[in-house]
């Protein structure tokens, strides 16, 4: 059960089962905080088991996250034209394996989970994906949480960094309107670019200064997918970010 919007949360196959339970968030039952905490408490639990897995192996990993549409598989595409680092992907999405077709095409490992009725990926089907990743044979994984401002944020899903998108189209206020996401951000990247000249009320100036109002210290890139190099510089990001781990 998503804690932000009420969503289920399936079965997943471990000691525990956790089934039809559904809650409005704004309720201010103990009951109903008390079970919310337990199933964040488990999550988060198998989120530290995810990152000891990626770890055991030397593998990078990136939680992707956005609304839907914002590009965040146009730029998985494009990185591997260009990344120093090999990587594999996790796909998360309601329904369909087309993104995880897609990346397939271009040579990158990647895995799909279909979630159903829930609106963002969490640890234990991030741990279900891992049996089907080859953690040997990459540097990087990245993990491509259903598009979605809100949950994705609040479920750790046992990745090192989180990488938010906001592109141009959607808007002067989704930063403002959208805190929790863009708190968590280590990297912001504003994708889009080339559409600029196109929606002249955008003030990308000012979505930064939002965005470091609040998180001072989160790094932010422009990324324009027809300019290469705006793409190497999230891949000399990511370089960077794995060599301070190293």
């Amino acid at each position: 059960m998503c804690k932000d919007c009420g969503c289920s949360i399936v079965e997943h196959n471990h000691d525990h089962r956790v089934e039809n339970i559904h809650a409005n968030p704004q309720l201010n039952d103990s009951k109903t905080i008390e079970v919310i905490t337990k199933i964040l408490d488990k999550n988060d639990h198998e989120a530290a088991h995810n990152r000891e897995h990626f770890e055991k192996h030397g593998v990078l990993a990136i939680n992707l996250m956005s609304s839907p549409g914002s590009g965040k598989t146009t730029l998985l595409e494009k990185l591997a034209e260009v990344a120093n680092f090999k990587f594999g992907v996790i796909e998360g999405d309601l329904e369909t394996n087309r993104d995880a077709k897609r990346l397939q095409e271009k040579g990158i490992e990647a895995y799909q989970i279909q979630t159903g009725s829930a609106c963002h990926l969490d640890a234990f089907m991030v741990h279900k994906a891992l049996h089907h990743m080859n953690l040997d044979d990459i540097d990087v994984c990245f993990i491509e949480n259903v598009g979605n401002l809100v949950c994705p944020a609040s479920y750790d899903v046992g990745a090192h960094l989180n990488i938010v998108l906001v592109s141009v189209p959607e808007g002067n206020d989704k930063i403002a309107k959208y805190p929790v996401m863009f708190r968590q951000a280590d990297l912001i990247l504003f994708t889009k670019t080339d559409l600029l000249p196109y929606f002249e009320d955008y003030d990308i100036e000012a979505e930064k200064k939002v965005a470091r109002k609040l998180k001072p210290n989160v790094d932010i890139l422009e990324v324009n997918t027809k300019d290469i190099n705006s793409i190497k510089a999230v891949a000399n990001w990511i370089e960077f970010k794995k060599k301070m781990r190293s």
